[in-house]
């Protein structure tokens, strides 16, 4: 390892470690190194860079490519971090009424009066170190310790929005109803994330807050329309009540179906994940064989079962997990003719083929049978979903509730714009698909890493070598695993920090959940290793009861260099 040495007056990152091949995670001494960063990077980007996600003691860098990537980690080496500039200006102000449940629990942890928690919680400025958990959850840092206390032993399995809520070093405001295991001292009626704001977020990294002690709340207003969650309301309910010219009308969603693009990104530092479709490639052919932009909106299925129906003449394709694709013409159909003179018999019915592209004329009903491999359908329609971007995607993002919500019986999806070509492409072929239950094993690349150093060549050699069960608690959050737990050879937890789809999280009971599209952005418990970006179209299509092997690839670029302080004389 080498080490390189400079001035003591010098700060520079800690280290550098490979997440995966298309981020790197750089250890700072502390949060005013981490925040000195987050700002650096915020202002003056290197090139190449994508999203910057701080943490306790980290900033995470994701790179636009593999390449790109490596030359930030060592761009990050030889930075010198400079403190950032400390105003006013960004000052926020949070009313709060101090009647939580856990008030006077706090009080007794830290050894003040209730009192003394008010005062001290008012009395010191707090920064909003990182965000996480959800879409306008800010961790902030005071600038003392006195209210420094641990989450509770039991989370609540919901908190109101609006609760002010302390864990650890930090305070936040909880944006939504949610679980959570954070001490509750009061409560507020600021809105933390509102998606009509120019800025949703009240509060983003960096900034500075005050709280502020008041004897009511005053509620800034109703949650808009775009700020439910996707499983608070159908949010299919304003579109039934609308009128559609030209699209498709569901007639049974099946499991989940859920309208995806190739999601939003560079909203990392605002708690929000990339979210999109978990099988890129899938959804590129079917937007591909219809003319569409690659980008454009389409139906992404669960295990079989979603019926529509074309509302006017559609072109679809229909990609992924292979399957049978029926067509069924509709009952008014003139049924005086016969097929010998160019009429379709009522209630008829045809097959047609995967990724290529066909006509669903209006009032014909298109069914997605149960896959015969994989396990995920796209369901493309020239011109796109026509369904409304929030934060510059049309993607449902089931952890935070951003985006449609999943689609509803009645509900009528109209056709857009976005065509990329005057025409249709050729059918294409697709690729080998997991198998069902039974049919196989799915071998995935994994990159060591970040947290490789949690566990011993016995942990890593059991990673590999055996085959993970894909339970049914998986879901686009992540792929929960179920197999011979892995041992860690280190004690105690990990400073939450950024993590990314690919990522194996390794909880305390050893059993790995693979992190996909809808991933939280920061994590608290050690990464063994991520999957190649490469291959996680291929994850998403591992069926519920399928099963997984890992192959590890040690392909990621090397950040031995650690920086050291020159010995004080």
């Amino acid at each position: 390892m080498e080490t390189v040495m400079h001035t003591a007056t010098a700060k520079r990152v800690r280290s550098v470690r490979p997440v995966g091949t298309r981020a790197v995670l750089a250890e700072l001494d502390g949060l005013q190194d981490v925040l000195a960063l987050q700002d650096m990077l915020n202002k003056s980007p290197l090139q190449g860079q994508v999203d910057v996600l701080a943490a306790a003691e980290t900033v995470m860098v994701v790179g636009e490519s593999a390449a790109a990537t490596r030359a930030i980690g060592t761009r990050l080496l030889e930075l010198e971090i400079t403190a950032p500039e400390v105003t006013d200006s960004g000052l926020v102000v949070i009313e709060t009424v101090y009647d939580g449940d856990d008030l006077a629990d706090v009080a007794e942890l830290t050894g003040l009066s209730v009192d003394g928690v008010i005062a001290a919680h008012t009395g010191q400025i707090w920064t909003v170190a990182f965000a996480g958990f959800a879409p306008g959850f800010g961790y902030m840092v005071g600038e003392n310790e006195a209210l420094t206390v641990p989450r509770r032993s039991s989370p609540r399995t919901a908190v109101p929005a609006g609760s002010v809520a302390l864990g650890g070093q930090y305070s936040a405001v909880y944006p939504r109803s949610s679980p959570g295991g954070w001490q509750l001292i009061g409560r507020t009626g600021a809105r933390m994330w509102d998606l009509d704001r120019a800025q949703p977020a009240l509060v983003r990294p960096g900034d500075r807050v005050q709280y502020k002690a008041v004897r009511e709340v005053v509620t800034a207003g109703a949650p808009s329309a775009r700020d439910t969650s996707a499983g608070d309301s159908p949010a299919g309910d304003s579109d039934k009540e609308r009128h559609t010219e030209s699209g498709l009308r569901i007639l049974n969603p099946g499991a989940q179906s859920l309208i995806q693009d190739l999601g939003r990104r560079g909203y990392g530092p605002l708690g929000v994940s990339a979210a999109g479709a978990l099988d890129r490639a899938s959804l590129r052919r079917a937007n591909r064989l219809v003319g569409n932009a690659s980008s454009a909106a389409a139906i992404e299925s669960v295990n079989g079962g979603l019926t529509v129906e074309a509302i006017g003449d559609q072109v679809i394709a229909v990609a992924g997990a292979p399957t049978t694709l029926t067509i069924e013409s509709p009952s008014w159909v003139d049924s005086e003719g016969s097929d010998d003179d160019g009429y379709v018999q009522p209630g008829a019915q045809r097959t047609v083929p995967m990724a290529a592209p066909f006509a669903l004329l209006d009032g014909e009903v298109l069914t997605i049978g149960a896959p015969e491999s994989g396990f995920r359908n796209y369901v493309a329609i020239r011109g796109g979903v026509d369904a409304p971007e929030v934060l510059g995607s049309r993607s449902a993002d089931t952890m935070s509730g951003i985006g449609p919500a999943p689609l509803a019986v009645g509900q009528e999806l109209p056709a857009g714009e976005a065509t990329a070509s005057t025409a249709v492409e050729s059918p294409e072929l697709q690729p080998d698909f997991p198998g069902l239950p039974g049919q196989g094993v799915t071998v995935l690349d994994v990159v060591p890493g970040p947290r490789a150093d949690w566990f011993d060549q016995e942990a890593l050699d059991s990673l590999c070598s055996q085959e993970w069960l894909v339970t049914p608690q998986s879901n686009r959050v992540g792929m929960r695993l179920d197999g011979t737990p892995l041992r860690r050879i280190r004690e105690g937890e990990l400073p939450s920090e950024g993590t990314m789809a690919g990522a194996l999280q390794i909880p305390p009971a050893g059993l790995p959940v693979l992190f996909l599209a809808d991933h939280p952005i920061t994590g608290g418990y050690p990464v063994i290793g991520v999957v190649r970006d490469e291959h996680l179209d291929l994850a998403a299509q591992v069926p519920i009861g399928g099963r997984i092997r890992f192959h590890l690839v040690p392909d990621a670029p090397d950040f031995t260099t650690t920086f050291t302080k020159t010995p004080e004389n």
